[in-house]
C-alpha cells in the first residue's frame, strides 16, 4: 500500500434514501418531478406547463431559434419516467442521444436545487446571522454522523479524525457538505474559513457529480448557493457538472480511482439509503478477476424496502465482486438514523 494513503476507518456510501431524511426526493419521487418540469406545453405561444428556466435554457441552446428538437427530447424523457429504473439509468441507456442527455441533466439540476430549497437544511438568507435549525435536524442521521465525527474530539484533533473518513455520495445534492460546514461553525465556534479549511480533510466524492460547488468550497467548478434558484445560464452550467454512469467510471472525467482507493483501505463500510443498483455496485467495486481481494472489513447497511431474499442476493454480490466477507449487517428494519443508534459503538471513531 502507498504510504501516502490514509487508511480509512470508516467509508460511508450514501444514496437517495439518506437525503430523504431531510426531505429530498428518493428516485421514484425524483422521476415524477422530472416528468413534471419537462412537460413543457404551450397555448397560443404562451407556456402553460413545465419549467420556465428549462424552457429558457432550450432557447439558449437552439442557435437556429427552433426549440422543437429539445421539446421532443424533453417529452421522450417525460414519457419514459414511469418505466425507468432511475433517471440516471435512462440517461445512460441513451448516452448517444445528446439532446436526451441535456434534457435529463437540466431536469435533474433544476429538481435537486428546488428540493434543497424545500429541505430541512434550508437557511433563510434574509437574515445574515441565520443558520440551519439544528433542533429539527436532531433526529436525522446527519446529526448522528456529526456526533460520531466529534465524539470526544478536541477542535485541534479534527483534521486527523476527518482524514480517517470518506464519503461516497451518489446524490447530486450538497446536503452533507452544507450540513457539516454549518455544524462545525455552530458546535466549535468556527468562522466560515475555519470550517471550510477543516472540511478539506474529509474525503467526499460524488461519482455522478453534484449541482455545483457551494460558495465556500475550493475547486474550479461552478459555485452555487444551497437551494438558490438559478438563471438559465447557471442551470446550463450546473447541468454540465453532472455525469452519466459511463462518465462516472471514466478516470479522465471522475475521481473513480480515489473512490476505489478509499474502499481498498476501509475498515468499515456503511451503506445509507443506498438501493444497491447493480451499476452502482459495479462502479464502486471493479471486477477483481485477477484474484485480488479487498481487506476484510465490517459492513453495515440500511435496506429499507428491500426484501430479505434480495438482501441475500446483495450479500452474494458484495462477496463475489468486492471480496467482502460475512457477517454483514444489512438491515431492512432500520432507517439511516436508526442504524447509527443500533451500531453506535461498532462505528465509533475513537
Amino acid at each position: 500500500m502507498n504510504s501516502n494513503i490514509t487508511e480509512k476507518s470508516l467509508v460511508l456510501v450514501v444514496g437517495a434514501g439518506a437525503s430523504n431524511e431531510v426531505n429530498l426526493p428518493v428516485g421514484s419521487e425524483l422521476k415524477k418531478q422530472i416528468a413534471k418540469v419537462l412537460d413543457i406545453q404551450y397555448d397560443h405561444f404562451q407556456q402553460k406547463s413545465g419549467d420556465v428556466i428549462i424552457n429558457d435554457s432550450f432557447r439558449n441552446l437552439a442557435t437556429d431559434h427552433d426549440i422543437n428538437p429539445y421539446l421532443g427530447a424533453a417529452w421522450r424523457v417525460r414519457d419514459a419516467m414511469p418505466q425507468a429504473i432511475s433517471i440516471d439509468n435512462f440517461i445512460d441507456s441513451h448516452q448517444s442521444d445528446e439532446k436526451i442527455t441535456i434534457c435529463g441533466k437540466l431536469a435533474i439540476a433544476r429538481c435537486i436545487l428546488s428540493a434543497e430549497y424545500k429541505s430541512l437544511l434550508k437557511i433563510d438568507r434574509r437574515n445574515i446571522y441565520n443558520k440551519p435549525d439544528f433542533s429539527v435536524l436532531e433526529p436525522t442521521w446527519f446529526n448522528a454522523f456529526f456526533q460520531l465525527l466529534t465524539e470526544n474530539c478536541q477542535r485541534e484533533n479534527l483534521p486527523q479524525r476527518l482524514s480517517r473518513v470518506a464519503i461516497i455520495s451518489f446524490n447530486y445534492d450538497r446536503c452533507i457538505e452544507h450540513f457539516l460546514f454549518w455544524s462545525f461553525q455552530n458546535y466549535y465556534g468556527m468562522t466560515d474559513k475555519e470550517a471550510s479549511d477543516v472540511l478539506t480533510h474529509l474525503e467526499i466524492h460524488h461519482p455522478y457529480g453534484m449541482v455545483g460547488k457551494l460558495p465556500w468550497q475550493q475547486g474550479v467548478h461552478e459555485r452555487f448557493e444551497f437551494g438558490d434558484t438559478p438563471s438559465f445560464q447557471q442551470l446550463l452550467s450546473l447541468a454540465g457538472e453532472l455525469r452519466t454512469f459511463t462518465e462516472g467510471i471514466d478516470p479522465t472525467k471522475s475521481d473513480i480511482s480515489a473512490i476505489q482507493t478509499a474502499f481498498s483501505t476501509a475498515k468499515r463500510i456503511v451503506f445509507l439509503g443506498f438501493a444497491f443498483h447493480r451499476q452502482n455496485i459495479e462502479l464502486l467495486f471493479p471486477d477483481r478477476g485477477n484474484g485480488e481481494r479487498m481487506r476484510s472489513c465490517c459492513v453495515y447497511a440500511t435496506a429499507h424496502g428491500i426484501s430479505s431474499a434480495d438482501i441475500e442476493v446483495i450479500k452474494e454480490e458484495l462477496i463475489n465482486r468486492a471480496g467482502l466477507h460475512l457477517p454483514m449487517a444489512i438491515r431492512n428494519d432500520l432507517k439511516c438514523a436508526q442504524l447509527f443508534s443500533e451500531f453506535w459503538r461498532s462505528l465509533s471513531l475513537q
